[in-house]
């Protein structure tokens, strides 16, 4: 069974399209309007290994909030569409994941019930053009909307970029450990209730 879905959403702030194949081999065509938001994207496919492609045009003339949010919107839904019914995925993962002087801790359950903890902080409000708040709330929007319980905790750093970029690599390496097929779950949903929610 191919784990693939496309999402579209059309607001009157943004239109957007994604598409991920979760069994990819990390490809992407990545196009927000946000150079910074395209790089972080790109990390999250090609240590992920899915395959993701995004088309997003936003309201960027006001800033760069919409857009960011409604990608993670976009994203996560399509995660979520992708894992189908989540029979025989590992579920759990973790990582830390370096950087430099960096270093993040993320933590992730595909358990239908999403949630974020996040203990990232920044020292400069922007990197490149882009408002490091947004970090969080693209986050929130993916986690929320892929129906993950998701924990990012930066446990030291000081080059926001490190910092940024941990989080999204984290995300990926979790992501891709989380949503493998584990052969020893025989296709059986990895829950003592039998399903996971959502």
């Amino acid at each position: 069974m191919k784990r693939q879905a496309t999402i579209s959403r059309s607001t009157k702030e943004t239109e957007i399209t994604v598409t991920v194949d979760l069994d990819g081999t990390g490809a992407t065509d990545i196009e927000t309007g946000i150079g910074f938001l395209d790089h972080m994207l790109d990390q999250l496919a090609r240590h992920s290994m899915m395959d993701i492609t995004v088309r997003a045009k936003g309201d960027l003339h006001i800033d760069f909030h919409h857009t960011t949010e409604d990608v993670g919107i976009a994203l996560g839904q399509a995660f979520t569409k992708a894992l189908g019914d989540k029979k025989g995925i590992t579920r759990y993962a973790d990582v830390h994941l370096p950087m430099d002087e960096t270093l993040t801790r993320v933590a992730v359950d595909i358990s239908g019930r999403p949630f974020l903890v996040w203990q990232v902080d920044f020292t400069q409000p922007k990197i490149g053009e882009m408002d490091t708040e947004l970090f969080r709330e693209w986050f929130q929007a993916f986690a929320q909307n892929a129906g993950i319980t998701l924990h990012v905790a930066n446990l030291y750093g000081v080059n926001n970029h490190h910092i940024a970029e941990t989080c999204y690599k984290g995300l990926a390496r979790a992501l891709r450990k989380a949503a493998e097929m584990d052969p020893r779950q025989e296709g059986r949903v990895p829950s003592t209730k039998g399903m996971l929610a959502g």
